[in-house]
């Protein structure tokens, strides 16, 4: 996927340009970093991977954490704990991925599927349940509109069940830090799947150039908060201009 973001910016003309990712985006965009394509100038995530080898490890084994966190650290260690215990349905998705094809032919199996997916704040996610409620938004938070929306691309394009597959073929981690060296900005939303520490940050990416925590907005930030999103990413950017 990585490389194929870099082959469509190249067919589509561009040699300069800066990448983002949240999600599944974000380890996109870590692998593009990993990768550095010609023309790539910077990456930012609202998902950073950031955990420390010996962390990882303890988190991975489900033991106490490592000793010496900072408070910070240790709220993190505890936000990781909680969502690793929270994801239920990637590990049904990581293990048996086609299983879930009774939802191609139901699209109230797709919506309650998609519904589920929880964030930092609650299961299902904070945000998507206030949405379900709001027929509109002075403010830019989601609407039940735009979220049936989604759930639409989903279903007419019956990628409900092979965009599962994801959690099948990737090996590659997930918040362990990848040895990414190329200019990285990071926005931290307060419900994520966890608050990156910057101390974290600094030592995955040692060539940070932004790092800022926001008020507002979780996992699903570009959806959630659009506006707070894009002056977050015009601001981490606007050194590589």
């Amino acid at each position: 996927m990585a490389r194929a973001w870099a082959d469509l910016m190249k067919r589509l003309g561009y040699n300069r340009y800066v990448a983002q990712g949240g999600d599944w985006g974000a380890f996109v965009v870590d692998q593009m970093g990993l990768q550095q394509p010609a023309g790539l100038l910077a990456i930012h995530s609202n998902m950073p991977a950031t955990v420390p080898a010996d962390v990882d490890k303890a988190l991975q084994a489900g033991s106490l954490p490592p000793s010496g966190l900072s408070t910070e650290e240790q709220r993190a260690y505890e936000q990781l704990v909680r969502t690793f215990k929270q994801v239920a349905y990637a590990r049904m998705m990581a293990a048996r991925p086609q299983t879930l094809y009774g939802i191609a032919d139901s699209p109230i199996g797709l919506a309650a599927w998609l519904l589920d997916h929880n964030d930092a704040d609650a299961q299902p996610a904070a945000a998507v349940t206030a949405g379900l409620n709001r027929t509109t938004s002075a403010a830019g938070e989601l609407t039940r509109d735009e979220i049936l929306d989604d759930i639409t691309l989903y279903w007419l394009t019956n990628t409900g069940v092979s965009a599962s597959r994801l959690y099948w073929e990737y090996k590659g981690g997930f918040f362990n830090a990848k040895g990414v060296t190329v200019p990285v900005a990071v926005t931290v939303f307060p419900g994520e799947q966890y608050q990156a520490p910057r101390s974290w940050t600094e030592r995955a990416y040692p060539n940070l150039i932004y790092y800022n925590t926001v008020d507002k907005g979780g996992h699903y930030a570009a959806w959630e908060q659009p506006m707070i999103f894009a002056q977050e990413l015009r601001t981490a950017f606007g050194s590589v201009r």
